[in-house]
């Protein structure tokens, strides 16, 4: 047990278990997104559609601050914009707890999303940054690790609370936030590089375009969103196929927990899985095993048969993750890795928006077994487009290995010297 547990931990830098942390931290408290559409219309007696508006205007919120989280990102640091956002975050929280009128639920909601997801290229940026290529799918494999554990544990938590006083929620969500902020402000350094001059070679800091202008890149980025449409599929048609077939919410509850389970107590073993395989190709695979767990529903109509669809398509989840993330990593320049993380970012909110409405409207018009069917052939383009690209996302790797030789961290407001090399987020 000793020698996995340091496989799968050991020698990952000390600022990389600091962004762990806050990671954990700030998941264990992740309460409000997860009960907002039961406060909206149990506690503050809004209709469903209304809640459904404020909802949405979250998620339009976190695409525009994803976005504008890159690129502060890589002009104004990675800490910075991470403090920006936690602290935000937090006050907004707290905020929405005690807004009263829907006018200002809906501000401070968008608000919200703004701030909270505009940490996220900050944070990936910075575990890129402070990680060596060779360790970044372990490294990965562990944050997905906490997210999901601190994610599983919030929601049995936020249970409870809301059984006493909804506005806890709001308290406790704020809280932990602030403590990563705090983590973030006393033992997080910088690490955005240094700009260099164009003659050595080294990406040009272009801006949005050159991003958008990365071929390689946004090809990854159409082939992963096919996929993303299925996979979002669990919180969407898959509860309304469960009901169809006479299975209680109760049910379909327990059915999903089995993706926590399964994520929480295995995912650290699938470093040493992949290990020595190539990104491309685990992708590929990842992608088909997706589409066999979803295409298994079309045949499913007991609890459990839906639980080992769940079974199916979370392995392939689980492949799927720290491959995708490491996958980012390399195609991004240094200088342009904010840019890079919040492009990638702004495609799973655009699978959010459109996994529900895309999925809904296949089930209502075509039907369930067209619906599977079809989340199991997108899953198939999927793998095949992955393995078409890899060989292009090969060379652009191996030029970026070339050309983003490691620079100093760009000069920036020093952290306190109470833990110089460590940090945080979430």
């Amino acid at each position: 047990m000793r020698g996995w547990l340091r496989e799968a931990a050991g020698g990952l830098p000390r600022q990389f278990w600091f962004l762990w942390t806050g990671t954990l931290i700030n998941r264990l408290g992740s309460f409000v997104v997860l009960f907002l559409s039961i406060y909206l219309t149990s506690e503050r007696h809004f209709t469903q559609s209304q809640a459904g508006f404020v909802i949405g205007l979250y998620g339009v919120g976190g695409a525009i601050g994803t976005m504008t989280g890159g690129v502060l990102t890589d002009r104004w640091g990675r800490r910075p914009t991470m403090l920006t956002s936690q602290f935000g975050t937090a006050a907004l929280m707290l905020t929405l707890g005690f807004a009263d009128t829907y006018p200002q639920i809906l501000l401070v909601t968008g608000l919200l999303g703004f701030f909270s997801e505009g940490v996220r290229p900050a944070f990936s940026a910075m575990m890129v940054d402070v990680v060596p290529e060779r360790d970044r799918v372990r490294a990965f494999s562990l944050n997905y690790w906490a997210i999901n554990l601190g994610f599983a544990l919030a929601a049995i938590a936020a249970g409870f609370a809301a059984q006493f006083d909804y506005l806890l929620l709001f308290v406790v969500d704020a809280a932990t936030t602030l403590v990563t902020a705090t983590i973030t402000l006393f033992f997080l350094r910088e690490t955005r590089p240094a700009r260099r001059p164009a003659a050595t070679g080294a990406a040009p800091a272009g801006g949005l375009l050159t991003a958008l202008r990365d071929r390689v890149f946004l090809v990854f980025l159409v082939i992963n969103l096919l996929s993303v449409l299925v996979i979002l599929q669990h919180a969407s048609t898959l509860p309304i196929a469960m009901l169809a077939d006479g299975l209680s919410a109760a049910t379909y509850g327990w059915v999903i927990a089995v993706n926590g389970i399964l994520i929480v107590s295995g995912q650290l073993f699938v470093p040493r899985l992949i290990e020595g395989h190539r990104p491309h190709q685990v992708l590929a695979v990842a992608s088909v095993i997706v589409g066999v767990g979803f295409g298994l529903v079309a045949f499913a109509h007991t609890a459990w048969v839906y639980a080992l669809t769940v079974v199916i398509w979370t392995l392939g989840e689980m492949l799927q993750s720290p491959s995708n993330a490491a996958t980012v990593a390399a195609l991004s320049p240094a200088a342009l890795r904010g840019r890079y993380q919040g492009l990638n970012s702004l495609s799973w909110s655009l699978g959010t928006a459109l996994a529900p409405v895309l999925g809904g409207l296949v089930l209502q018009g075509l039907g369930s077994v067209v619906l599977w069917v079809g989340c199991f052939g997108l899953c198939v383009l999927a793998g095949v487009g992955h393995l078409l690209a890899g060989p292009a996302r090969e060379r652009q790797t191996a030029f970026r290995r070339t050309t983003d030789v490691p620079a100093p961290a760009a000069p920036a407001p020093p952290a306190p010297d109470l833990a110089p090399a460590s940090a945080p987020n979430s």
